[in-house]
């Protein structure tokens, strides 16, 4: 931890007074913790705990240009299909990050990659949920057969140019958060590559 992190966590730190989970699944757990800010002044807060994930940028060089592989698949917490990379975790804390992200690539394009890059780790929407999300850059790709599980049987293979995605991602037809943030991490990393 930084200097600067610790300092200003120090300075506004809150404390836990008591947790007491109140619902859990296979995928979710969720906890009420009575907590207590730095001013003294107690409150609720609540927590959804999941345990690490991954995402994947399969990008595919050819004479033809840059192409990036996307799953689209129904999501039901907005009642719509979207477009996103292939993302996803096994429902367990111990796991080993490349072999989730060659996993999840597998179960849900069928795509094997020869080399799998990890670019760094994030946390998805820790103002409410406590979840690392690995960003994997995997190439060197070839074709398999999808191993996708029941809730994952709807979902359709894209392949499309980064010109393609790109604009996906300013009309607004892709919306997911984590796959504009990986594309984001990846840009940067490429630029510090040359």
């Amino acid at each position: 931890m930084s200097a600067n992190v610790a300092a200003d966590a120090s300075r506004g730190s809150i404390k836990t007074i008591s947790s007491r989970e109140v619902y859990r699944n296979h995928w979710t757990r969720v906890r009420e913790d009575v907590i207590e800010r730095a001013n003294g002044q107690r409150g609720i807060y609540g927590v959804v705990d999941k345990d690490p994930a991954c995402i994947v940028i399969p990008l595919e060089s050819t004479a033809e240009g840059e192409f990036l592989y996307l799953v689209e698949q129904f999501r039901y917490t907005v009642g719509a299909r979207h477009v996103e990379f292939p993302q996803g975790g096994w429902e367990t804390a111990e796991v080993v990050p490349e072999e989730l992200a060659r996993g999840e690539l597998r179960e849900e394009t069928g795509l094997r990659a020869e080399r799998m890059t990890l670019l760094t780790t994030l946390q998805i929407a820790y103002g409410a949920m406590n979840q690392q999300q690995h960003v994997f850059l995997a190439e060197g790709l070839t074709q398999g057969e999808p191993e996708r599980d029941a809730e994952e049987c709807d979902i359709e293979v894209r392949r499309v140019s980064v010109a393609e995605f790109e604009t996906m991602i300013l009309d607004g037809t892709l919306v997911d958060n984590c796959s504009v943030a990986a594309w984001g991490v990846y840009r940067l990393w490429r630029e510090r590559q040359r």
